[in-house]
């Protein structure tokens, strides 16, 4: 049977904080298969493993710096001293196997360097039951696709590290490894269920149009051979000053853009990040010419009240009862109802119905739909329940 604690700090000492956390987190776990552990950019990350890994021991560590804040049964936790909170998860039955690397020259190759690391880890030649990733928030899909080199297309859920302010001072970790530009996994090897919910919970628009030109993988050029901020202000009205520069990330939370997968049974959302003065925009996914990009809408009421409905659509999904929830939900959208976030704490609490659940805010999102293919987006919820 799997069993599962949270533990939080907001204690000022970043050592002090990973052990509080670390204590909570293994209360009456006879082996901890791994701690999922997420901190703030204003805490010393080292500091906080070592920490808590003088409560954990040997257990696996993963995990992020989790933007402003986290969520866990006793609400949204933030402070001025930063915050430090573990899920911990032990279930003789289950097996993880984690690892990492930084970028290296190749993320695709590292994909499938950690994967193989993974594996190994786990005393497994096999491909697991399903995955957690974090990653840098810049290539994301090249890790994993390396991953898929390996191991299959085996559901993925999870999110890119984050920090306060978009710059760039993130940490990915895991018990041994700490850095800014990079890869982690964990691979799961059970017979228990695991079920993701993976949507922006946006609104199509009418408004469409054919990308005609990118640079690179995450510039948008053209839509309909109009400069891309320019058919997004004929879209939605927008004012120019609206979208210069970084004020195209606040402007869209509520109005982004999304992509079908193959199939249609998932819209990713492609969240516009920066205007430039030729009229691109620097998205937050990879794009890809002659797809189309879709207008997408969500009031800030209605992003709130997502949390409850994934939730709810989670719980649903599942096979049997919950042991333990994994939350990723993005930072930016977060941002775009900064001052409410104990309003879908309590949405979330409601739905996890006792079971102990951790929230990250994070720069990307990863999940599938449906029997798609693993992907990437922004702007997202990437639900996971644990079968009991």
């Amino acid at each position: 049977m799997l069993k599962a604690n949270v533990g939080w700090s907001t204690e000022a000492n970043s050592y002090e904080a990973g052990k509080a956390s670390a204590k909570k987190a293994v209360v009456d776990l006879v082996q901890t298969k791994v701690a999922f552990l997420y901190t703030s950019v204003d805490n010393d990350v080292k500091e906080v493993i070592e920490g808590a890994k003088s409560e954990l021991g040997t257990a696996p560590i993963i995990g992020c710096t989790s933007s402003a804040g986290i969520i866990v049964p006793d609400g949204f936790i933030s402070s001025e001293n930063g915050f430090t909170g573990i899920l911990a998860l032990g279930d003789p039955e289950l097996n993880v196997g984690v690892a990492a690397s930084p970028r290296g020259n190749d993320p695709r190759e590292t994909g499938r360097k950690v994967a193989q690391e993974a594996m190994r880890r786990a005393g497994r030649t096999d491909a697991p039951a399903y995955y957690y990733m974090v990653a840098s928030p810049a290539e994301e899909e090249y890790y994993e696709k390396g991953i898929a080199d390996v191991i299959g297309e085996v559901p993925i859920f999870g999110g890119s590290a984050a920090d306060n302010t978009v710059e760039g001072k993130w940490s990915i970790y895991t018990a041994d490894q700490i850095f800014a530009d990079g890869v982690a996994v964990a691979f799961f090897y059970t017979d228990k269920p695991m079920k993701n919910v993976f949507t922006g919970a946006y609104h199509e628009t009418t408004n469409s149009g054919i990308i005609t030109k990118i640079e690179g993988d995450r510039t948008l050029v053209e839509i309909d051979g109009v400069p891309a901020c320019k058919k997004y202000a004929e879209w939605t009205g927008a004012k120019p000053k609206d979208l210069e520069g970084g004020n195209l990330l606040v402007t869209t939370i509520t109005a982004p853009l999304g992509v079908k997968d193959r199939l249609g049974n998932l819209i990713a959302i492609r969240h516009p990040m920066n205007g430039n003065e030729d009229g691109s925009m620097n998205i937050g996914a990879n794009l890809a010419v002659n797809t189309a990009v879709i207008q997408m809408e969500a009031t800030p009421d209605e992003i709130i009240a997502s949390a409850g409905t994934t939730m709810a659509e989670l719980n649903k999904r599942m096979p049997t009862e919950p042991g333990a929830y994994l939350l990723v939900h993005c930072g930016g959208r977060r941002l775009g109802v900064a001052g409410r976030e104990q309003e879908i704490a309590k949405l979330i609490k409601e739905q996890a119905n006792g079971k102990p659940f951790i929230t990250v805010f994070t720069f990307g999102e990863y999940g599938t739909e449906n029997h798609g293919q693993n992907t990437t987006g922004g702007l997202m919820l990437s639900f996971t329940a644990f079968g009991k």
